[in-house]
C-alpha cells in the first residue's frame, strides 16, 4: 500500500502528470475524428502549459502560503512543552563527502532549528523517519548530525516510519514510555498542518514549530522566472493530496 500510494503520488504530481496528460493528448490528435484530434491537441497546450506555470516562483509561493498558517514558536510556548520532535525530510543517499548516507537539505534546515530549540529550552529531542526505500534510517542520520555537527544530545530515534502518519504512530510509545505528552514539533511550516493532527491523535498535545518558510524574493521579476517555482509547487500540490487522503481515511 504505501509503494502504490508513492507510485500514485509520483505520476500525479508534476512533472509527470501533466507530461503524461500531454502524451494522452497527442494520442487523441491521431485520431480520425476532428472533435477528438481537436480535444487531444487542446489537452496537450494545456499541459505543457501548466508545467511552465507551475514553475513560476510567484505560482509555487501562491500555491504553498495557505499552507503556512504556524507563526514562529515562542519561548512561552517553548516553556509548556516536555519534549522537542524532529520530523525527518529524506536522505542524501551516498553522499561521497561523508562516506554513505546522511540527511539532504530539507532534514538538515529542520535540525539546524530543532538544534537551536533544545540549546534554548534544554528539552530533550526524539528525532524520526525510517528507511522506506532502503539505506540508513533517517534518524540515524539525524541523531548522527545533531550530536557530531550541532553538539546535540539526542534522545529517542524512531527509525522504522515510512511516512508522516507512522512518525506519529511509533513516536507517541516512545514519549510515553517517557511520561512525555506535551510536544513541539518541528517541521516545514507548510508540513505542519498534514502532522499535527496525526501526532494529536495518538494522544499528544502538540505545539507547532515551523521552519523553512517559503518568503518570495524581494524581486519582481525573478518571481517570473520559470524554474524556481517548480519544487514549491510540488511540494504544495503533495500536501493538498496528502490531506485529501487523510480525510479519505477518517
Amino acid at each position: 500500500m504505501f509503494l502504490l500510494k508513492k507510485l500514485i503520488t509520483a505520476l500525479i504530481l508534476p512533472p509527470s502528470g501533466p507530461v503524461l496528460l500531454a502524451l494522452f493528448g497527442l494520442w487523441l490528435a491521431s485520431s480520425k475524428s476532428r472533435r477528438w484530434r481537436h480535444a487531444g491537441f487542446t489537452l496537450t497546450t494545456l499541459s505543457l502549459l501548466s508545467l511552465v506555470v507551475l514553475s513560476l516562483p510567484v505560482v509555487g509561493t501562491a500555491l504553498i502560503t495557505p499552507l503556512e498558517p504556524h507563526p514562529p514558536i515562542t519561548p512561552a510556548q517553548l516553556q509548556q512543552v516536555q519534549a522537542i520532535v524532529i520530523l525527518g525530510g529524506g536522505s542524501y543517499y551516498a553522499a561521497p563527502e561523508y562516506g554513505g548516507d546522511t540527511v539532504n537539505k530539507s532534514t538538515l534546515e529542520r535540525l539546524r532549528y530543532g538544534a537551536r530549540l533544545a540549546r534554548e529550552s534544554r528539552l530533550p529531542l526524539l528525532v524520526t523517519g525510517g528507511a522506506p526505500f532502503g539505506g540508513r534510517p533517517e534518524a540515524e542520520s539525524m541523531r548522527q548530525a545533531l550530536e557530531s555537527d550541532f553538539g546535540v544530545k539526542v534522545r529517542w530515534v524512531e527509525g522504522a516510519s515510512r511516512d508522516t502518519a507512522e512518525n506519529a504512530s511509533l513516536s507517541a510509545p516512545m514519549l510515553k514510555a517517557a511520561g512525555i505528552t506535551r510536544i513541539a514539533l518541528v517541521s516545514n511550516d507548510w508540513h505542519l498542518p498534514r502532522a499535527i493532527p496525526l501526532f494529536e491523535r495518538e494522544g499528544l498535545t502538540v505545539i507547532a514549530a515551523p521552519t523553512g518558510f517559503s518568503t518570495g524574493s524581494p524581486s519582481t521579476v525573478e518571481g517570473l522566472l520559470p524554474g524556481e517555482g517548480q519544487l514549491r509547487s510540488r511540494l504544495a500540490l503533495h500536501e493538498y493530496l496528502g490531506h485529501l487522503y487523510n480525510r479519505i481515511k477518517e
